[in-house]
C-alpha cells in the first residue's frame, strides 16, 4: 500500500512540475503587444464591421409544422398528424392483414441477421457480428458547405 501511494504521489508532483514549467514556457515566448503612437493605427479601424446574416424566418418547428400540414389551412388534423404512422405501418404489414406478426415486427432484424450469418449456423461468429454495426454519420461542426461522406453499404441495408 505504502509503495501505491508513493507512486500516486511522485506522479502529482511530476504533473504539477510540468505545468509549471509550461506555464514559465509560454508566457516567455508572448512578446508584449505595443501601444499605438500618434502615427500608428490599429489595422481593425480602417474596416467596417459588416452585419450578421439575418436568421431565417421559418423556425425548425414551423417548418415540421408545414410538413404536417398536408392541405395548408393552418391547423394539423388527426388524420394529418397520424399519417406518417400509418405509412410506417403499412411498410411492416406486409400480408395487409391490419395486424403486425412478431415476424412482420422484426423482418428488418432478421433480414440483417440472415444476411450477416454468412455460414448458415444459426448464430453470428464475432467476424459475421461486426457486418452488423449501426454506421452513424458524424454532425457536422462547420458551417462551411462540406461534400456529403460517400454512404456505406450498411446504410442503404438498414434503409
Amino acid at each position: 500500500m505504502g509503495r501505491f501511494l508513493a507512486g500516486v504521489a511522485s506522479a502529482l508532483l511530476l504533473v504539477t512540475a510540468g505545468l509549471f514549467w509550461w506555464r514559465s514556457s509560454s508566457a516567455a515566448d508572448i512578446a508584449p503587444i505595443p501601444a499605438p503612437g500618434p502615427g500608428l493605427t490599429m489595422p481593425m479601424a480602417a474596416a467596417p464591421i459588416a452585419e450578421p446574416p439575418a436568421a431565417s424566418e421559418k423556425t425548425r418547428e414551423e417548418k415540421r409544422f408545414a410538413r404536417y400540414d398536408r392541405d395548408k389551412n393552418g391547423a394539423v388534423a388527426r388524420e394529418e398528424y397520424l399519417l406518417s404512422r400509418r405509412k410506417a405501418f403499412a411498410k411492416l404489414d406486409t400480408n395487409g392483414d391490419g395486424r403486425l406478426s412478431p415476424d412482420e415486427y422484426a423482418i428488418k432484424t432478421v433480414e440483417k441477421f440472415a444476411k450477416a450469418d454468412a455460414d448458415r449456423s444459426g448464430a453470428l461468429a464475432p467476424a459475421e457480428f461486426a457486418t452488423t454495426r449501426v454506421v452513424r454519420k458524424a454532425a457536422r461542426k462547420t458551417s462551411a458547405p462540406v461534400c456529403p461522406p460517400p454512404r456505406a453499404a450498411a446504410d442503404d441495408e438498414d434503409s
